[in-house]
């Protein structure tokens, strides 16, 4: 083999070029990444990422799904240290979806876009109903124990994620003016449960 050839196999091309597109997406953005040079950055051949998508599309499409089930995992992995309380409970969401979704601006961004998406695959928006099940369940839950007004359990959840989005979006494109997020984060959750208070 020259110096130059790259070889076809790799331990786990799938994983790697998953990698490697979520670190690409940082830098040039999903309209400019090529499986090419992905493969170039993993070290195969440029035709052996065809092997796991069959275009840039599949790719981007395999990373917003990835996106979601690792959102899933980590709101799930909150809940489960976060006891019964449901305030407690509300604050743990909050604190790993900001997490999440402001350490990996880029991902996020692209798992809403490509869910909604004319001819997205039915697997993207399943995945993202699974990722966001805990957290409808912690508002019904909210409800049956009288911790939240009553109402539609689906539309409540969506107010609570548009706050949590709308402050994501605050801090992945710089406008904190040097306001502590995890201050502001919890400051929010505060106010969505004083409106979430039955009266």
């Amino acid at each position: 083999m020259s110096a130059t050839a790259r070889p076809y196999h790799h331990g786990n091309l799938r994983e790697a070029l998953l990698v490697a597109g979520e670190r690409a997406l940082g830098t040039t953005g999903a309209a400019n990444l090529s499986l090419r040079e992905l493969a170039r950055e993993v070290g195969v051949s440029h035709a052996a990422p065809r092997r796991h998508f069959a275009d840039r599309q599949a790719l981007l499409d395999a990373l917003a799904l990835n996106g979601f089930e690792q959102l899933g995992a980590q709101l799930d992995a909150a809940l489960a240290g976060a006891g019964e309380d449901f305030t407690t409970r509300i604050l743990a969401l909050a604190r790993a979806y900001v997490g999440f979704a402001t350490t990996r601006p880029a991902l996020i961004e692209l798992m809403f876009a490509s869910k909604h998406e004319a001819g997205a695959p039915p697997e993207l928006a399943q995945a993202a109903d699974r990722a966001f099940a805990a957290a409808l369940a912690v508002v019904a839950d909210g409800q049956a124990a009288g911790a939240v007004v009553p109402g539609d359990p689906e539309r409540l959840a969506k107010i609570a994620f548009a706050l949590l989005q709308g402050l994501v979006a605050i801090a992945n494109n710089d406008m904190l003016d040097d306001q502590p997020l995890d201050a502001l984060r919890d400051a929010a959750v505060e106010r969505l449960l004083l409106g979430f208070a039955p009266r």
